[in-house]
Formats: C-alpha cells, sequence, structure tokens
C-alpha cells in the first residue's frame, strides 16, 4: 500500500494527472536544490587541503539519502508545497526564484 494514499494527497480537490505534474515539478525542485548543494559542498571541499572533510556529509540528508520523487510527495503531503489550479509556467518560475516552499500547478 501506498503512504500517503493519492486521496490523502489530493484532498479531493485534485485529479491524479494534476498531482503527478505537481510531483514532477517539485521533484525538479528537489533535485536542482541537491545539485546546488553538491556543487558548494565541492567547492568547498577543493579549497581546503583538509581530506577529513567527507563530501556526503556537507549535503541535507533529505536530499542525499531520498530520491528526489519521495521527498517530494513528503513535501506535498506535509503542506511544505501546494498545489494550486491554473497556474502558468511564468508564476512557477518566479515562485522557485523567490525560494518559497510553494509548488504551483
Amino acid at each position: 500500500m501506498l503512504y500517503p494514499t493519492i486521496h490523502q494527497l489530493t484532498g479531493g480537490q485534485f485529479n491524479r494527472y494534476e498531482l503527478v505534474i505537481a510531483t514532477a515539478k517539485c521533484a525538479r525542485m528537489v533535485t536542482d536544490e541537491y545539485v546546488r548543494q553538491r556543487e558548494a559542498a565541492e567547492k568547498a571541499v577543493a579549497g581546503t587541503k583538509d581530506g577529513d572533510k567527507n563530501l556526503s556529509n556537507m549535503i541535507d540528508k533529505e536530499y542525499r539519502d531520498e530520491k528526489a520523487v519521495k521527498v517530494a510527495i513528503t513535501h506535498i503531503h506535509s503542506g511544505d508545497f501546494t498545489i494550486h489550479h491554473g497556474a502558468s509556467e511564468d508564476e512557477v518560475e518566479e515562485v522557485a526564484a523567490a525560494d518559497e516552499p510553494v509548488e504551483q500547478e
């Protein structure tokens, strides 16, 4: 059985297609954040001569150890990202650029 269920994620307000699109967009944002953190960690390690710094310890565990889709579903279920009807791609990009924890669909 899937947890959380589709009904718990949609709350009866959205169909499965809208949920899939919102999850994919959120997963893309999660992946982008992982890449950003990894690049910053690689620069930090390259700039120091300490061999004891572990690259994986410098990246947020949530992004490092979990699949992007699972993290996205968790964020949608917890309310960190919300789904909105009829938002354009420009509005989604503006929200992502502002670093607000909102996923628009």
